[in-house]
């Protein structure tokens, strides 16, 4: 970092070895100091201007440390890939604790603003899983008073990503392509080049706290459209035939196969697709909302840009991995009954788990809320939970997997288990973090992490019954609205 009297605003970029954050990075470093968060940040070499630290955002700890010293921060991450060996959880509830835990982290170290790069929002009650995760997330940054300015984005034309690599591999591999109805909803491109612009306005700038921005590109089209002009860009001839029916779920599946990419990302950008995804004048920011780049200009850039990538990816170095781990990440979400809180439910849950699980298992809670969870006929425990009073809250309950024939936790001093509420909503997650099971790997996946995914369906089950059993009954609600 620079030393002078006088220092430059210092953001902190989450995601800054990616695909965007990367080239963010170079932008911003004009004119901020650097804080370059990454899984992997200690493996980096740090300059005059960027200072890497390494950060596991889904811990609050680590995310905590590494906004410390920064006046605002940069949100480029999103959780569609598997974040663990065995990753028990969808990305929704993945992104609900990281987001969870930047925000929280915000608002501790007095950060000034938070740019978030989102999906454009269309105006419509029922959103596909990726669009109302992405919105989701939007409300948890600013659930704490730290003001978010939300940059929205549709399809982003660049070498990398998902969606534009997606329609680039299914034009070159494809003779002829089956379009379904939903090919003709309408979506708004914009260049890598203008998101990076619009982000770089974002940063620092006052006029746009707490405000969502769309942005796009000089041209709206169909996705049809859009295909056909990126293969007269690759100079390849496009035949199609058009269904009348949406068949989004075949979609996801031919989709996947065809580009070869995991459907853990190909899925959610496929749902979102009967959307249409274009820019709105009532999120317009002058300046920022415009994009100047063409789709066939962005378009050859991007493919370009890949081409010379793969040509010297074999030259460059490679920053080292993070070692391989036999890890655990397992994240359900509950609903939680009104007026009851995260800790009620840590409480809760282990006083069920002795209860509905009974004769076979026994739970012992002391005074200091630590947990001991045995099979009736053992004397040594399973789990050995350790609460973290000093980590916990109302809104969430920490406890740290200190022990038990289950648990490797020589190997792993973070594994631990958390209850959170998700801010704004009578909803909680439960989740497991770099758990690292004692039992043979091959043992544990076909017999713990199955019997855990039952334990969790039956809880969440039991809270459901809760909270019906104190609602009353529609009918019951009409008498008392009479007298």
């Amino acid at each position: 970092m620079r030393t002078e009297q006088k220092k430059r605003p210092v953001v902190a970029l989450s995601g800054a070895s990616g695909y965007i954050g990367s080239r963010l990075l170079e932008k911003l470093k004009k004119s901020f100091d650097i804080i370059a968060l990454s899984r992997s940040g200690d493996k980096r070499e740090n300059t005059e201007q960027v200072t890497w630290r390494s950060c596991d955002l889904f811990s609050q700890v680590d995310t905590e440390k590494g906004l410390k010293g920064a006046d605002i921060a940069v949100y480029l991450v999103h959780s569609m890939k598997p974040s663990a060996k065995l990753t028990q959880a969808s990305f929704e509830d993945m992104d609900v604790i990281l987001a969870d835990n930047f925000a929280q982290a915000a608002k501790k170290n007095g950060i000034k603003q938070i740019v978030y790069l989102s999906g454009i929002i269309p105006p419509e009650e029922k959103l596909s899983r990726h669009l109302r995760s992405r919105l989701e997330v939007e409300k948890i940054l600013g659930s704490y008073g730290v003001p978010v300015t939300t940059i929205r984005a549709g399809l982003i034309v660049g070498p990398k990503g998902s969606s534009f690599p997606i329609a680039e591999k299914l034009v070159n591999r494809l003779p002829v392509m089956i379009l379904p109805s939903w090919t003709r909803t309408k979506t708004h491109p914009i260049a890598l080049a203008d998101v990076l612009t619009a982000l770089q306005k974002s940063v620092g700038n006052r006029d746009v706290d707490n405000k969502a921005i769309d942005v796009g590109g000089p041209e709206v089209m169909t996705y049809k459209e859009l295909l056909q002009n990126l293969a007269h860009v690759m100079g390849k001839n496009f035949r199609s035939v058009n269904v009348p029916f949406p068949t989004v779920n075949l979609s996801r599946l031919w989709v996947s196969l065809v580009s070869g990419m995991p459907k853990e990302t190909v899925y959610p950008l496929i749902e979102s697709l009967s959307h249409p995804m274009v820019a709105s004048k009532s999120h317009y920011a002058e300046g920022i909302s415009d994009g100047r780049v063409t789709f066939e200009k962005a378009a050859k850039q991007a493919l370009k840009e890949e081409a010379q990538s793969i040509s010297s990816s074999s030259k460059k170095p490679k920053i080292p991995s993070l070692p391989p781990r036999q890890d655990v990440r397992s994240v359900q979400r509950m609903p939680l009954p009104s007026g009851k809180d995260a800790g009620w439910a840590a409480r809760h849950y282990m006083n069920w788990v002795s209860e509905s699980l009974r004769p076979f298992v026994r739970t012992e809670v002391d005074e200091q809320l630590n947990c001991k969870i045995y099979l009736s006929f053992m004397q040594k425990p399973l789990l050995i939970l350790s609460y973290a009073k000093e980590r916990s809250t109302s809104h969430r309950a920490l406890y740290y997997i200190t022990g038990g024939l289950f648990a490797n936790a020589k190997e792993s001093q973070q594994g631990r288990i958390e209850f959170r509420q998700i801010p704004g909503k009578q909803e909680i997650i439960v989740a497991i973090h770099e758990y690292l099971p004692a039992l043979p790997w091959i043992v544990y996946k076909y017999t713990q992490a199955p019997i855990h995914m039952i334990v969790m369906f039956l809880y969440r089950r039991h809270l459901e019954k809760l909270i019906n059993q104190r609602e009353p009954a529609p009918s019951a609600r009409k008498l008392a609205g009479q007298h």
